[in-house]
């Protein structure tokens, strides 16, 4: 797969909604085929039935498979994007088990998303470039997050427990996906404990920063 700067074919955006529901449905069967077959494995022809598309409606909007592959990734990116902003708006009046949970909740709701993104991610030639860039842009908005939540956590402090934040938020979709059986909600709620004790920490950093200043 190349890099998105080195694909000269770009998508098509749709102007009416009915374009747009079917960019959507192309996106969603794209996915799934990726999901199962792996990049190499997904065919156009393979999506455009999964989609109950015609062929050459698909090329119109996606001129090839890499453009497809990076539709799904940017869809991904900024819906995660998007969702780790409104967490960060909503933190101030959130308490830290709270946001804890509604970052968890959020990871677990995104996990197939997530699932494609990364195989698609390291189906790249600029893979470990890519992987970086995402990591860094999450990273930055958990610290905005944090900084905003505690409102004295100084900033080199948060960009620190954002790190180690959002390796502890991986754990519990690896759970879901890997865990089966009855078991598995236990594991997911110690999971969820390890990302509010660790949230909690920041505030508890936080606050001993401001009664030392």
């Amino acid at each position: 797969m190349c890099s998105q700067k080195s694909t000269a074919a770009m998508a098509l955006e749709p102007k009416r909604s009915r374009g747009k529901l079917r960019v959507a449905a192309i996106m969603d069967a794209g996915a799934a085929v990726f999901t199962e077959k792996g990049y190499d494995g997904a065919t156009m022809s393979e999506i455009a039935a999964r989609s109950n598309t015609a062929i050459g409606s698909l090329y119109r909007f996606f001129p090839t498979k890499d453009v497809l592959a990076d539709a799904i990734l940017s869809r991904y990116w900024a819906l995660l994007k998007e969702s780790l902003d409104g967490i960060a708006e909503r933190a101030p009046k959130l308490s830290p088990d709270a946001i804890a949970d509604a970052l968890v909740d959020l990871m677990l709701d995104l996990r197939s998303d997530r699932s494609v993104a990364v195989a698609l991610v390291d189906a790249r030639s600029d893979a470990a470039d890519k992987r970086s860039t995402v990591r860094n842009s999450i990273r930055e908005r958990l610290a905005t997050l944090l900084v905003a939540a505690t409102t004295t956590l100084p900033g080199a402090e948060a960009e620190r427990m954002a790190a180690v934040l959002l390796h502890l938020l991986k754990i519990a979709p690896v759970v879901a996906q890997e865990e089966a059986g009855a078991g598995q909600e236990a594991l997911i709620a110690e999971a969820r404990e390890l990302v509010r004790l660790y949230v909690g920490r920041a505030f508890s950093k936080a606050a001993a920063l401001s009664r030392d200043a």
